[in-house]
């Protein structure tokens, strides 16, 4: 588990400790070989109803999780544990009463094994960041590129010819793409429509399209760019950077329902540029944000 328990898993802990035992001397003799500091134990009113006394510790605990923390934990893991419910059967009414303490502790079980199995993904997540970091200030000759890259790009900014800026835009994706290699193909035009570049990551093929203009990108731009994605085959998803960002309702109707585009602005860019990230880590960071929470701009620097 990780430090801090959520508020879905205080819950599923209070629903299974006020199911397992249905006297409270039962309760307190558990509480007890789990809890070291029995001072938490004897702070709670023992006269009161029983699922007010299981709040009244788990919340004492929950207060101060740092200092609880392996009372926490061995709370969640002794609950797990319990795999019979004989104790309840002589009880009246007991086989439902076995039967609700079953399906109590089954969903704590399934919230710590979920909660567990995200603190892993988590770590080895950060592992890969460390690694890909690593990679890339071990990498001069990338660095190196990544400057001249970078160069090319800041006298964009100070471009006063926006078409020729924009093709310029396209050019510095691309060899961005061939540097991190992603084997990048130049804009190219389909029948009747303009695709600025493409490109291929762990067997996904990727549209690209790059916007420099004074205002928000919009919806319908947005529409634009999903009808070409739509017309290729089903693997392909598309990667739209907007310089200067995206509208709030833009990100907001294309981000619900399964949309097939990932977003990224000048900050983004400007994170690879400097070498803060490597391009393939930012991407792969916000497809997955995408794919867990549905949210297609993910803005990467806050994890740097």
């Amino acid at each position: 588990m990780s430090k801090r328990l959520s508020a879905v898993a205080i819950q599923a802990l209070k629903e299974a400790l006020c199911n397992i035992y249905w006297y409270k001397s039962d309760l307190k003799s558990f509480l007890q070989n789990c809890i070291m500091d029995k001072n938490v134990i004897i702070s709670v009113n023992w006269d009161n109803y029983k699922r007010q006394i299981v709040s009244d510790v788990v919340d004492i605990l929950c207060a101060d999780q740092e200092r609880y923390l392996g009372d926490l934990r061995r709370l969640l893991h002794e609950a797990c544990k319990m795999d019979s419910f004989k104790h309840l059967e002589q009880l009246e009414d007991g086989k439902r009463k076995m039967q609700q303490a079953s399906i109590a502790v089954q969903a704590l079980k399934e919230m710590v094994g979920n909660h567990d199995q995200k603190v892993k993904e988590e770590r080895e997540m950060a592992e890969r960041r460390k690694e890909a970091m690593e990679k890339l200030k071990s990498s001069k000759a990338v660095l190196q590129k990544l400057e001249l890259i970078k160069d090319t790009y800041f006298k964009l900014v100070t471009s006063k010819d926006p078409q020729s800026r924009g093709y310029e835009l396209e050019k510095v994706l691309y060899d961005i793409f061939a540097l991190f290699d992603l084997d990048p193909k130049a804009s190219f035009r389909n029948v009747g429509e303009q695709i600025d570049g493409a490109f291929t990551l762990e067997g996904t093929d990727y549209l690209f399209e790059a916007k420099w203009t004074n205002r928000f990108i919009n919806s319908e731009d947005l529409d634009s760019f999903k009808g070409k994605i739509g017309r290729k085959l089903d693997n392909t998803l598309g990667l739209f950077l907007s310089i200067n960002g995206f509208s709030e309702d833009a990100i907001k109707i294309h981000s619900s329902g399964r949309s097939t585009i990932i977003l990224m602005d000048g900050i983004d860019l400007m994170a690879v540029l400097e070498g803060r990230i490597d391009f393939v880590s930012m991407l792969t960071r916000k497809r997955r944000h995408a794919a867990q929470t549905g949210n297609i701009f993910y803005r990467i620097t806050q994890d740097l």
